[in-house]
């Protein structure tokens, strides 16, 4: 392999290598450790994040995996990022974690600069503002919490007018008017956290939300997409227009107004469910219409995984969304904002206590499994995602089997929804770890 070919980590493994059964003697010793004391019940594996590097990661049994799913599209650069290492060493680093200034109260003297140098260089067009937290579920929240005080204002008249005093009592009683009856229209199959707010909103999963009290919110349905979309375009665009109606009618008609729209550029993890530029450009045109918000959850799709540094870019929206929350690999979290309206009228009502490379790659890794579809139909169905950089998935018939197979085969792969396959790499993947993926893949669909 030439050092060209592998230029972000030149001394990175030539290939996954598997030394032991998955999970091994001592990764089992470690999950029933781990038991004792923490909820053990979702882990899959545990990592040896010393001896992980690059795009490959090792367990404590001394398996090396082709990480394709990258902390469910968190890590950004690859383990053990010699750049990053030599940062995180720095003094300013040492002074933000050991002091742990409180932004809302103290925020460091220089804090505007680093926010400008920082997320704000990167925000998306029309977006010249942020306001930082601590997830991606805590940024949605934040966001959430936005939506309603800008609503609120408006229908009082605007930020000079004061709370009543009906309002300021009623609320510590959680009732109307302090506490208002309003909504966040959310889509179904969408996921956007695990928090109280976030939570009534994620639609993905029913474990997610059983036992949870939930926000009387409404949910519209999301395009049901048929593949490959060329062969099924007038089929797609009237579940589209289906799916825009409902929108509508819930926006002007449910009977807690809505106040925001929430959408993913893609259902991560509902199924990596994608809709077409067209739908998401009519959907802003609606929620302009009816003075109501649009948040986009960049959580998972953001940093350049598709292709552009924020997968809502693709759409060549005619106006900005009102709100792109992010975080993952930002390795920060928070929401961007252009409108100064969306700043609270007072104090303390929000605060809180990267290239081309994944074009062309993504470009190669979906056009050959195009062609593994050809020879393997049950195996990869619907393949979705095109142009879409490496943010790329696929149905099989045996799910669960092909994610065993892959860690076998030393693949780090993960699902979504009842049957899809994700591909999460890291924005350090290039086209050499795309050929070990396929030649895994190959053997995967010659064995299930």
């Amino acid at each position: 392999m030439s050092s060209a070919a592998n230029a972000f980590f030149p001394d990175e493994p030539s290939g996954p290598s598997i030394a032991s059964k998955f999970p091994g003697e001592k990764g089992e010793l470690a999950l029933a450790e781990l038991d004792k004391f923490f909820d053990a019940s979702s882990v899959s594996m545990t990592g040896n994040y010393h001896k992980s590097y690059g795009n490959y990661m090792a367990d404590i049994d001394g398996n090396v995996f082709l990480d394709v799913y990258a902390q469910i599209a968190s890590l950004p650069v690859g383990y053990n990022n010699p750049t990053l290492l030599e940062v995180a060493r720095s003094s300013e680093v040492a002074s933000a974690l050991i002091n742990r200034p409180c932004l809302a109260y103290f925020p460091q003297h220089d804090w505007a600069s680093i926010l400008e140098s920082g997320i704000l260089k990167i925000a998306p067009e029309g977006l010249n503002k942020v306001f930082t937290a601590y997830s991606g579920a805590d940024a949605n929240e934040a966001a959430y919490k936005a939506a309603f005080m800008w609503k609120r204002q408006q229908e009082r008249g605007g930020p000079q007018v004061e709370f009543t005093q009906e309002e300021i009592q009623s609320t510590m009683l959680n009732q109307t008017p302090g506490s208002p009856t309003l909504s966040i229209m959310s889509f179904k199959a969408g996921f956007h956290g695990r928090l109280f707010g976030s939570l009534s909103t994620t639609r993905s999963k029913a474990i997610h939300k059983i036992d949870i009290p939930a926000f009387d919110w409404p949910q519209c349905s999301f395009p049901s997409l048929k593949y490959p979309l060329e062969k099924y375009v007038e089929q797609n665009r009237i579940e589209e227009e289906r799916c825009l109606e409902e929108a509508e009618n819930i926006i002007r008609n449910y009977h807690n107004r809505v106040a925001a729209v929430i959408v993913e550029p893609i259902q991560s993890e509902g199924g990596d469910r994608h809709a077409s530029a067209n739908f998401f450009q009519r959907l802003r045109d609606i929620t302009k219409q009816n003075n109501v918000l649009l948040i986009i959850d960049e959580v998972q799709t953001g940093l350049g995984a598709t292709g552009k540094y924020w997968a809502h870019e693709h759409w060549g929206l005619s106006e900005p969304p009102d709100m792109v929350t992010f975080s993952k690999k930002a390795q920060a979290a928070g929401f961007y904002f252009g409108n100064p309206e969306l700043r609270p009228s007072k104090p303390f009502r929000l605060s809180e206590y990267l290239d081309r490379g994944p074009v062309s790659v993504g470009n190669y890794l979906y056009k050959r499994i195009e062609e593994l579809s050809q020879s393997f139909p049950d195996v990869f169905q619907n393949l979705r995602g095109k142009d879409f950089g490496t943010f790329i998935a696929f149905d099989t018939v045996k799910r669960d089997s092909f994610l065993c197979l892959a860690k076998q085969h030393g693949v780090h792969i993960g699902g979504c929804g009842d049957s899809g396959v994700r591909l999460r790499p890291m924005l350090i993947f290039q086209k050499h770890h795309a050929d070990i993926l396929l030649e895994v893949f190959e053997k995967i669909a010659r064995q299930i």
